[in-house]
Order: C-alpha cells, then sequence, then structure tokens
C-alpha cells in the first residue's frame, strides 16, 4: 500500500470518526438530561412523601393533642401529667423518626449524586478518547504529509 494510499484511508477513518462524534455527543447530553430530569423527580418525590408522611404525623399529633386536652380537663391533675409525660415521649420518639428518615433520604441523595458524577465522568472520558484519538490521527497525517 502507497503513502497516499494510507494516507486517503487515515483520512476517511478522520472524517468518519468526525461525522458520528457530534453523534455521540448529543446523545450523551440527552442522556445526562434525563438523568438530571430522573433525579430532580426522584427528589420531589421524596420530598413529597416526606411532606406526606410529616404533615400525616401532625394531624395525628394534633388530633391526639386536641383529644388528651378534653381528657385533662375532665380528669385529674395527676392524669394531666401522665398525659403530658406521653406526649413528650410520642414527640421524642417521632422527632428520632424523622431524623432517621432525613438520614435515609440524605444518604439516598447522596448515593444518586454518586451515580451521575459517575456516569458525568465516564461520558468525559470516553469523549477525551475520542479526542485523543483524532489528535493522534491528525498529528499521524501531519507525519506523512
Amino acid at each position: 500500500m502507497t503513502l497516499e494510499e494510507r494516507l486517503y484511508k487515515l483520512e476517511g477513518i478522520v472524517e468518519g470518526v468526525m461525522a458520528v462524534l457530534p453523534d455521540r455527543v448529543s446523545a450523551l447530553e440527552a442522556r445526562i438530561d434525563l438523568l438530571r430530569q430522573e433525579v430532580k423527580a426522584e427528589i420531589s418525590g421524596l420530598r413529597q412523601g416526606m411532606e406526606e408522611r410529616f404533615n400525616g404525623l401532625r394531624q395525628e399529633v394534633k388530633g391526639e393533642i386536641s383529644g388528651l386536652r378534653q381528657g385533662m380537663e375532665e380528669g385529674f391533675n395527676g392524669l394531666r401529667q401522665e398525659v403530658k409525660g406521653e406526649i413528650a415521649g410520642l414527640r421524642q420518639e417521632m422527632e428520632e423518626k424523622f431524623n432517621g428518615l432525613r438520614q435515609e433520604v440524605k444518604a439516598e441523595i447522596s448515593g444518586l449524586r454518586q451515580e451521575v458524577k459517575g456516569e458525568i465522568n465516564t461520558a468525559f472520558n470516553k469523549a477525551m478518547l475520542y479526542f485523543t484519538a483524532i489528535a493522534v490521527v491528525l498529528g499521524v497525517l501531519t507525519l506523512f504529509r
């Protein structure tokens, strides 16, 4: 194979890589955008679920407090002190559970962030490999001219 044939073949390879590269970068950007949307939707869903749970707990606690107040008004001072102790225990338990849920959500969000970072790094590395391959091919073409 002559030098001209080799150069012609290398030019074809470079043109093929250049023709495919923008589509792949666009596809990668689209995948990143979809992943970003999925993460936002997941975070939104988690946030909404937490708010619903918290509101439900708030309604339960308000209902329980209302019932306990009525009972305290009709009851004895000793019973009043006992009910206040129960409410404090429930509040503490609710705060502990809410804090546990908060930690779980934070951990899940952190995991999602790591996955997104991994996807982005992989995409960046692939793009860098393509650019390096183009640079090598162009360097070789320059040497043969």
